[in-house]
């Protein structure tokens, strides 16, 4: 078993800043110890409280060399509890990822991705593996892969490719279920997605093709002004899936009770759907003002002004989640890129994703460049606009041991500059990208 000490950062804890080093093994954290390892960044605080989870352990410390490494070098000493092994047996590896003068983050997760690096979901989605490998040099550990409104047998396969990746280790974002964006969705508010696929809300959808969190389906997006819609939210709720609105002309009151019904997630606020109004707040004023409910949002510049980020971001609080709503042009040069059965053109300008009448489609925007947008959009420190994709989104799929850096939660995390680019990546306790590492 391979252990891992992240030494020498500033860890983005639960409560703010703090100078630590942190321990894994197996996949996850088992001990935080503050005020330990070699000079941080200067955004630690001095002070703190052992995290390693022991009732009456005391701040135990570790012994580690504080010397520059710029990958994961084996080190012995890292403070680990001992392992007792057979006789014959050899030792665990114990490996150090040094994050001097970096920032120790949640692994991100994205809860809308349509694709990367030139692979499509809604075509091929048996190459998920292939975005899974690319996400991680955005900071990304876990995601949904989302399928746009499609034939039911292109669901089946992404299904069946989620099942394939189950049980192999690491081999980049951990995929957390399936995000179908559709068929349930308002015609008038389609966007991108293909009006010959579009459905009225059914249950004998859900049940022949058995969306639920144990086949795979982790979030479903649908228009709940739709005739039918609120008996497949409370199906799917039944069956542990998370429902969200969006694509939508719903009402305030059509709005609030679909929340009534289930629903706790607002797919990309302010897209593809009917837009606020003073006397008329719809989906939109319901999403701000509802604290039963969190909301995605594509923080690019394009899909929302950088002053409307601003404003959601003060309304949401802690109830924002940042998405990319990337497609197969994330991480490729501008020109021509596949969405579903369109064709879409990204600009060379500003990375706009569009189709040939000038509709948005998607986004060739990267996790971590959403977070540093919030940042300079909204005004607020990096550390706040880390939780939009780390404890928020794992908050809307129920997982409490993601999105957070304490004993027993699942071993994914990023190292940020201060600036908040990407250094390193780290998922389940393997470091699956260094940007440091030469190659």
């Amino acid at each position: 078993m391979t252990r891992l000490a992240v030494t020498g950062g500033t860890v983005i804890g639960p409560d703010g800043p703090v100078r630590s080093d942190v321990f894994l093994a197996a996949g996850r954290i088992v001990r935080v110890v503050p005020n330990v390892g070699t000079t941080g960044t200067g955004h630690g605080r001095s002070g703190g409280r052992n995290e390693d989870g022991t009732v009456g352990a005391g701040a135990e410390r570790s012994v580690v060399d504080a010397s520059v490494r710029h990958d994961a070098d084996p080190v012995v000493g890292t403070g680990f509890p001992a392992a007792g092994g057979a006789p014959g047996r050899p030792a665990d590896t114990e490996m150090r990822l040094d994050a001097t003068s970096l920032l120790v983050a949640p692994g991100f997760i994205d809860l809308q991705c349509n694709g990367a690096a030139g692979v499509d979901l809604a075509t091929e989605p048996e190459r998920m593996g292939e975005v899974a490998a690319a996400l991680t040099r955005w900071g990304v550990t876990a995601w949904l892969p989302t399928v746009v409104t499609g034939p039911s047998g292109v669901r089946r396969r992404a299904l069946a490719a989620l099942a394939s990746l189950s049980g192999h280790g690491p081999i980049g974002a951990t995929p957390l279920g399936v995000h179908l964006e559709g068929p349930f969705l308002a015609p008038g508010r389609r966007g991108a997605h293909d009006p010959r696929h579009l459905a009225d809300p059914s249950i004998t959808l859900v049940e022949d093709e058995d969306w639920s969190r144990r086949f795979g389906v982790a979030l479903v997006t649908l228009a709940p002004e739709l005739p039918g819609a609120f008996d497949v939210v409370r199906s799917l709720v039944e069956r542990d899936v998370v429902v969200a609105a969006g694509h939508s002309s719903a009402s305030a009151a059509q709005a609030g009770a679909a929340i009534d019904a289930g629903v706790t997630y607002v797919t990309h606020l302010f897209n593809a759907m009917a837009p606020l109004h003073h006397r008329q707040p719809g989906l939109v004023g319901v999403a701000l003002a509802d604290e039963r409910v969190r909301a995605g949002l594509i923080a690019d510049g394009l899909h929302v002004d950088p002053r409307v980020v601003a404003v959601a971001a003060r309304a949401l609080g802690e109830r924002l989640s940042l998405v990319t709503d990337a497609v197969a042009a994330l991480g490729l040069p501008a020109g021509t890129a596949r969405l579903g059965r369109l064709t879409v053109d990204v600009s060379a300008d500003d990375g706009a994703v569009r189709l040939a009448d000038g509709t948005l489609a998607g986004s060739t925007l990267s996790i971590d460049r959403a977070v540093r947008n919030l940042v300079a959009f909204a005004g607020v420190p990096l550390e706040t606009a880390v939780r939009a994709v780390t404890s928020t989104p794992a908050a809307v799929l129920g997982l409490p041991d993601r999105g957070v850096i304490a004993p027993g939660a699942v071993g994914d995390l990023v190292l940020l500059t201060p600036a908040g680019e990407v250094v390193a990546t780290v998922v389940a306790g393997d470091v699956v990208h260094d940007a440091r590492t030469p190659r």
